[in-house]
């Protein structure tokens, strides 16, 4: 858990510094190797850690707009997905989807940029592997700001009706954008959600992977089981901005030191410490997480960019009347044929 949590802090601190390169000093979110918007979850690792320790490839995982932590800790295959976000052909929707769309089917894992778009795919999982007789399960994750959302209440629902295997994790990082906790949602634990739902809700209200660990451990085991849904909030932190470019005025100083010092990081290199693990083992860990990810970064950034033509393939519709691709087109004139 401590290998995933480092790579994933880690990948987010080499992202901002890429995404920033070419956008300053006037923000321009069209430029650099980057382009579009970015959303990180430095703080956030403990949720991710805790809760995919249990998971298998089978499982299926669904994550929002800020997927890079849950992404790494269900297997993900890193390289192709720092592809994706640099918008390169090699990456897991060949460069189109960028960092809000990651879909790897090897491992069933996607996410969306739509807020609580994850639930009822999810649910949709659960409910396959419960009609296959599997004993997959299925997990969605949200932010506080989503649990008010139709799809995250249909989807406990539905979940609770049809007794199916998934698990609803909310990362609770304080701010719904730009919004505090407590101006967009009318309950403080949003664990309570469960009740309306008679199932199961807990919430850990700590930065602590062990502790979401093992509240996962039983949510999960509970899903494996053919028990039904179980609802989790978990108290996480939000280092960044919501997105890349976010000034964050809206956000007190103090609440950012606040953030700072609840480090999930931290708190699990003391846990290793107190369980008898040296400081030369961590350390290996750490430089071992760090090498992955700038490897990852140099492959991504050495790919080839997609061919203007690809944005025709790979979709629901076929080409506008008319339209020729640019390199039949070239031919064409050279040739004196027709356009």
């Amino acid at each position: 858990m401590y290998e995933w949590m480092v790579t994933a802090r880690y990948y987010e601190e080499r992202l901002q510094e890429e995404y920033l390169e070419g956008k300053q000093p006037a923000f321009d979110i069209s430029a650099g190797p980057i382009p579009g918007e970015l959303h990180l979850a430095a703080g956030q690792e403990a949720a991710a850690a805790g809760v995919c320790s249990h998971l298998r490839d089978a499982d299926t995982v669904t994550a929002p707009h800020r997927p890079h932590h849950v992404a790494i800790a269900k297997g993900v295959d890193l390289k192709r997905m720092t592809a994706e976000i640099f918008g390169r052909q090699t990456g897991l929707s060949k460069g189109k989807g960028g960092h809000m769309h990651l879909f790897d089917p090897d491992v069933n894992f996607a996410c969306s940029g739509i807020i609580a778009e994850g639930c009822p795919p999810a649910v949709g999982a659960a409910l396959a592997a419960k009609k296959r007789g599997e004993d997959s399960v299925a997990v969605a994750y949200l932010g506080e700001g989503a649990i008010s959302q139709g799809g995250f209440l249909e989807s406990l629902n539905l979940a609770s009706v049809h007794d199916l295997p998934v698990v609803f994790v909310i990362e609770d990082n304080d701010w719904a954008i730009s919004m505090p906790k407590d101006r967009v949602t009318d309950v403080e634990n949003g664990a309570q959600r469960a009740g309306g739902f008679d199932l199961p809700g807990r919430r850990v209200d700590r930065d602590d992977a062990v502790a979401v660990y093992e509240a996962a451990d039983e949510a999960v085991g509970r899903a494996r089981d053919g028990n039904g849904p179980t609802l989790l909030e978990v108290q996480v932190h939000r280092r960044m901005g919501h997105f890349m470019g976010d000034a964050q005025g809206y956000r007190p100083e103090a609440d950012e030191e606040q953030a700072k010092q609840r480090d999930s990081i931290a708190r699990m290199e003391t846990t290793l410490e107190n369980a008898g693990i040296d400081e030369s083992t961590i350390e290996e860990l750490r430089d071992r997480s760090h090498d992955r990810v700038e490897e990852a970064i140099e492959w991504a950034k050495d790919q080839p960019e997609p061919d203007p033509d690809d944005a025709y393939e790979d979709v629901f519709v076929d080409p506008p009347a008319g339209w020729t691709p640019a390199s039949e087109s070239t031919t064409a004139e050279q040739t004196g044929g027709d356009d």
